[in-house]
């Protein structure tokens, strides 16, 4: 199966340049940042400690959770807004490559809608599953699940890159899991901790203190390779699934009108970055030129996928 890809950008603590010309000092006013998810999950984690390091450069700055259709009613909102730099987004792969790939009309184009300002972070997800799920190893969890079809359930918002994950595994080793449809990563969260779902794929950094004190178990990481905070995790391709790598990737966008940034090179705090290391988020500072570039390879979800996850296209 085609591997899953997806691209987006992310502010770090950067300047932003003056306005445009004729027009009043920029900013003048607070910098609105809307992220298109819930409270709560790993991107507004993110977003809320990006938003809080910008405003040492920019002034007052106003997290808006704007939620719904896997992060697309934010994202068009973001689109529509007035191209003056006073608002920005905050989305994720979720927002600008698996949703346009899986609704139609979405109401902005990921390419011509935004400018990006600088790649955060990428994350790989980890398949965790509840402690009392009988399985320590991808194997034996498509065992138990091929064992006990329609038995095995897993959480994920709906139309989200981790439900997409989810169906892929699905897919992959022929299983008959139950999907659960959720809000939020936050939710989902929340109820594999208390074994109300099975498993979940998320990313890494918000689920690394919950494995640690083992209130989730992890058996393999949708990385290309070992490495990270969890060095001893297997990969999905050492698990059996060739070619199964899936990445979360972190992103800021401004309107493509709106006033320009300068680079991030110099804005970027050591503090900033060391905090971003610390949630295990690889980090991409002054990116913004080769994202503009990389986000035009953006891979939509195949066509099989799309179908197991029951979404229109």
């Amino acid at each position: 199966m085609r591997r899953l890809r997806a691209v987006a950008s992310a502010a770090l603590t950067i300047t932003l340049s003056a306005g445009l010309a004729g027009a009043e000092p920029y900013p003048s006013r607070p910098v609105k940042m809307i992220v298109p998810f819930p409270p709560g999950g790993p991107i507004d984690v993110m977003a809320r400690f990006v938003a809080q390091r910008l405003s040492l450069s920019v002034g007052q700055m106003i997290v808006e959770n704007r939620p719904g259709a896997g992060g697309t009613i934010g994202t068009k909102a973001a689109a529509g807004a007035e191209p003056d730099g006073y608002t920005l987004l905050f989305g994720s792969s979720t927002t600008l490559a698996v949703g346009p790939s899986l609704y139609q009309n979405v109401g902005y184009d990921p390419i011509k809608s935004f400018t990006p300002i600088a790649l955060i972070s990428t994350v790989p997800f980890a398949l965790v599953v509840a402690p009392a799920l009988p399985a320590t190893s991808v194997s034996e969890l498509v065992a138990h699940a091929k064992a006990h079809p329609g038995k095995v359930n897993f959480g994920a918002p709906t139309g989200t890159l981790p439900h997409l994950t989810g169906e892929w595994f699905k897919a992959a080793t022929a299983t008959n899991i139950v999907t659960i449809p959720y809000k939020g990563a936050a939710s989902a969260i929340t109820d594999i901790l208390t074994g109300q779902i099975d498993m979940a794929f998320e990313p890494t950094s918000v689920l690394l203190a919950h494995i640690h004190e083992g209130k989730v178990r992890a058996l393999a990481i949708t990385s290309a390779s070992r490495g990270g905070a969890l060095p001893d995790l297997p990969t999905m391709i050492e698990s059996g699934l060739p070619g199964f790598v899936s990445r979360c990737r972190g992103p800021g966008w401004s309107h493509p009108r709106a006033p320009r940034p300068r680079s991030s090179r110099g804005s970027t705090r050591p503090s900033t970055t060391a905090w971003v290391r610390r949630k295990r988020w690889r980090t991409w500072p002054d990116s913004a030129p080769k994202y503009g570039s990389a986000r035009r390879r953006i891979s939509p979800p195949s066509s099989p996928m799309k179908r197991n996850a029951g979404m229109p296209w």
